[in-house]
C-alpha cells in the first residue's frame, strides 16, 4: 500500500481527477515502463498494468502514451494485482528527446518532476558540449536542473573540473559527489523529501544505479564496473524506474543514453546559453549572421576570446539541430492535416451518396 502523498499528489492533482474518481476509476503513478507493460504504486499496492485500446487508439504519438512518472487514472483489479489504464493526467514537467534515427517523434523519459540530476563522472566521461545538451532539455522540461559530478574518489583535480563546468551552468548548482566514500552526498540529499521527485539522467557507467542504491540504503539496482580500458560504463539500467525512498522522496533512474536528440527546446537553448544569447542581442544588425558583419559583437568577443570558440560552435550546432527538427515537424503535421481533410471529404462523400441511395 502507498499513501498518495508520499509518491506526489498535490491538491491540484485531486482537482484535475475529480471526473475519473466519479466515474470509478483510481489513481495510480507509473513506476515502471518496458514494452508496453507497466507497474504502477496506488494505494491498493504494486498493480501491473496495461493501456486501455480506447487510450491507445486515440494517442497521436507514443509520446501521449503513459511515461514513468505519469499520473494516471485507472480500473483496478487488486485481487488479480492488475489493472487497465484509462487516462494520462496532464503532466506538470516534461522531459523528452528525440527518438533516436526517428524524422520526427518523441520520446517522454520521465514526467512530473521536481528536479533533474544531470549525472557525469569526472574521469573520462567529462564532456562539456554533451552536459550542454542535456541542460537545454533539462530546461526546456520545466524541472530544476541539478549538475552532478560523480566519482571525486577517482580523479585528483576535482575543483579545476568543477570550474570547468560552471563555466558553461550559469546558475545551475554543481555538485561533485562520491557515493563509495560520501563526499558531497549531504548536499544531494537535500533535494529530496516526502512526495518530491528526482531524475537521473546521464550516460552509461556514470553511477546512477550507484546513487540511486546508496540514497535507498540498500542494493536495490544492479550496478556494473566501468572499463579500465576506456573509463566507459556498461548498461545496467535496462528500463526506467520510480524508486521511493525509506527517508521520503522518489528517484527516477533510466538507462544511459548514448545519443540525446533535441527535441522543441528553443526556451531551454536559450536559457542554457544564455551568455550567447545576450552577445546576439548587441550586434548592430537584428539579421546579423555572426560571420563578417561590421560591428558583429559575437566575432569581437570570439576574437578577444571572451566567448569560448567551442561554446559558439555548440551552441550553433544545437540551433541548426533544431531548425531541422521545426522543418520536419512542420511538414508532419501539414501532411496529417492533408490527410485528415482527405479523410473528412471521404466521409462526406460516402454519406451522401448513401443518402442518394435511399
Amino acid at each position: 500500500m502507498y499513501a498518495l502523498e508520499d509518491l506526489g499528489w498535490t491538491d491540484q492533482l485531486t482537482t484535475q481527477f475529480e471526473p475519473y474518481a466519479a466515474a470509478g476509476l483510481a489513481p495510480a503513478r507509473v513506476a515502471v515502463q518496458h514494452r508496453g507493460a507497466y507497474v504502477l504504486y496506488s494505494q491498493l499496492g504494486e498493480l501491473r498494468a496495461t493501456v486501455a485500446g480506447r487510450l491507445e487508439h486515440e494517442a497521436a504519438g507514443a509520446a501521449d502514451l503513459p511515461a514513468v512518472g505519469d499520473w494516471v487514472a485507472v480500473a483496478a483489479r487488486p485481487e488479480e494485482g492488475a489493472a487497465t489504464i484509462n487516462a494520462v493526467l496532464p503532466r506538470r514537467t516534461k522531459f523528452s528527446r528525440k527518438v533516436a534515427l526517428s524524422a520526427s517523434e518523441e520520446q517522454v523519459l520521465a514526467t512530473n518532476v521536481d528536479t533533474v540530476f544531470l549525472l557525469t563522472s569526472l574521469n573520462d566521461d567529462l564532456n562539456l558540449r554533451r552536459l550542454e545538451r542535456y541542460l537545454a532539455l533539462a530546461w526546456e522540461s520545466g524541472a530544476q536542473p541539478v549538475i552532478v559530478l560523480t566519482k571525486t574518489d577517482l580523479v585528483r583535480n576535482v575543483e579545476e573540473r568543477v570550474l570547468e563546468v560552471e563555466r558553461v551552468a550559469f546558475g545551475v548548482p554543481v555538485h561533485p559527489i562520491s557515493s563509495l566514500t560520501g563526499d558531497g552526498l549531504a548536499l544531494v540529499c537535500s533535494y529530496l523529501s516526502p512526495g518530491k521527485t528526482v531524475a537521473l539522467l546521464g550516460s552509461s557507467g556514470v553511477g546512477k544505479s550507484t546513487l540511486v542504491n546508496t540514497l535507498a540504503g540498500e542494493d536495490l539496482l544492479a550496478v556494473a564496473e566501468i572499463r579500465e580500458s576506456d573509463g566507459e560504463g556498461r548498461h545496467t539500467t535496462s528500463f526506467r524506474q520510480l524508486v521511493l525512498l525509506p527517508q521520503g522522496g522518489l528517484v527516477l533512474d533510466t538507462p544511459g543514453m548514448r545519443e540525446l536528440q533535441l527535441w522543441e527546446s528553443a526556451d531551454g537553448l536559450g536559457e542554457t546559453f544564455s551568455d550567447v544569447e545576450e552577445l546576439i542581442t548587441q550586434c548592430r544588425f537584428s539579421d546579423c549572421a555572426h560571420r563578417t558583419e561590421p560591428g558583429c559583437v559575437v566575432q569581437a568577443a570570439l576574437d578577444e576570446g571572451r566567448l569560448d570558440a567551442e561554446r559558439w560552435a555548440s551552441y550553433t550546432k544545437l540551433q541548426r539541430e533544431l531548425a531541422h527538427l521545426e522543418r520536419r515537424l512542420d511538414k508532419r503535421l501539414q501532411s496529417e492535416e492533408r490527410k485528415r481533410w482527405a479523410k473528412t471529404g471521404a466521409e462526406g462523400r460516402a454519406r451522401m451518396l448513401a443518402k442518394r441511395r435511399r
